[in-house]
C-alpha cells in the first residue's frame, strides 16, 4: 500500500472517528469510489488505535480517574467518581460488543457494509441528531451520568455498528435526547469510545496477529501515527467549536452525503 494511500486512510479515520459523521462508512466508501482494494484489516486495527490514543491523550484525566477507579471497582468499591465513572463506561460497552457479537456471527456485518445502507444512515441519523440537538434541553452535565443513562446511551452506541451510522452522532444523539448538554453529550460520547474501540481492536487484532507481516507492521504503525494527529486535531477544534456552534454543519455535511449515496446506489 502507498504511503499517500495510507496518508488519505489515516486521516479520514482520524477526523471522522470523533465528529458525528461516520468513520467506518466513510472507511468503507474509500476503496469503493477509488477503485482501489480495501486497506484490510491491520491498517483498520492500525487506526482506530491511533485514534483511541488521541482520546485517551485529550480526556486524560478523567481517563485517569477511571483507571484507578478500576482498580476499587475490582474490589467491590464503587466508593469514589472514578470508579463510578468506571462502572458506568463498563456498562455502556455491553450493548455494542453483544451487538457486535451477533453481527458478526451471523455474517450481517458484511451484508451491512453497501452504498445504500451508508447512504440511508448517513441521511436519516444525521436527521435525528438535528431533532435531538434542536429540540433536546440543556439540563444535564456529564458528571450527572447515571446507571440508567449509560445503559439508555449504550443501547443507542450499538446502533453505530450500522455502517455509516456514526459511533460519536448516535451516542450524541442519545444524549442529547436525555437532556445532555452540547459538550457533555460530546465528552460522555468521547469517554464511552474508549472502552468500545479496545473491544473491536481486540476482536480484530486477535486475527490480525497471525496474518500480519513486517511491511503490514510498517504500514500499520505510520497509519496509527496519523491517525492520531489528525483525530486530536479534529477532536480538539470540535470541542472548541461545540461552545459556540451546534451540529448542524455536520447535520448538513451527513445529508448531503447521504443523499449523493443514494443517488449513486439507486442511479
Amino acid at each position: 500500500m502507498s504511503l499517500y494511500y495510507l496518508l488519505i486512510v489515516a486521516i479520514i479515520q482520524g477526523v471522522t472517528e470523533f465528529l458525528p459523521i461516520s468513520s467506518s462508512g466513510h472507511l468503507i466508501l474509500l476503496p469503493a469510489l477509488s477503485g482501489h482494494e480495501d486497506q484490510g484489516q491491520v491498517i483498520d486495527v492500525a487506526v482506530h488505535v491511533g485514534t483511541l490514543l488521541a482520546v485517551i491523550l485529550y480526556f486524560r484525566t478523567d481517563v485517569m480517574q477511571a483507571f484507578f477507579g478500576l482498580g476499587r471497582l475490582i474490589r467491590g468499591k464503587m466508593d469514589t467518581p472514578g470508579a463510578k465513572l468506571a462502572f458506568l463506561l463498563i456498562i455502556a460497552t455491553i450493548p455494542v460488543v453483544i451487538f457486535g457479537l451477533f453481527l458478526k456471527v451471523t455474517g450481517l456485518d458484511d451484508m451491512l457494509r453497501s452504498i445504500a445502507v451508508i447512504g440511508w444512515t448517513m441521511l436519516g441519523f444525521g436527521l435525528v441528531l438535528y431533532w435531538f440537538d434542536q429540540k433536546g434541553a440543556d439540563t444535564l452535565t456529564a458528571p450527572d451520568w447515571s446507571l440508567k443513562h449509560a445503559i439508555i446511551m449504550g443501547l443507542w452506541q450499538a446502533i453505530a455498528l450500522i455502517p455509516g451510522t456514526s459511533r460519536s452522532g448516535i451516542t450524541i444523539t442519545g444524549a442529547r435526547a436525555l437532556g445532555y448538554g452540547r459538550e457533555g453529550a460530546a465528552k460522555l460520547a468521547m469517554l464511552m469510545s474508549i472502552p468500545t474501540i479496545i473491544a473491536s481492536g481486540v476482536l480484530l487484532g486477535a486475527e490480525v496477529a497471525m496474518t500480519a507481516d513486517a511491511q503490514a507492521a510498517r504500514d500499520g504503525a505510520i497509519a496509527a501515527l496519523f491517525a492520531f494527529a489528525s483525530a486530536l486535531l479534529a477532536l480538539t477544534l470540535m470541542m472548541r467549536l461545540l461552545r459556540s456552534v451546534s451540529f448542524t454543519p455536520y447535520v448538513i455535511y451527513r445529508v448531503i452525503l447521504g443523499a449523493a449515496l443514494l443517488f449513486i446506489a439507486y442511479s
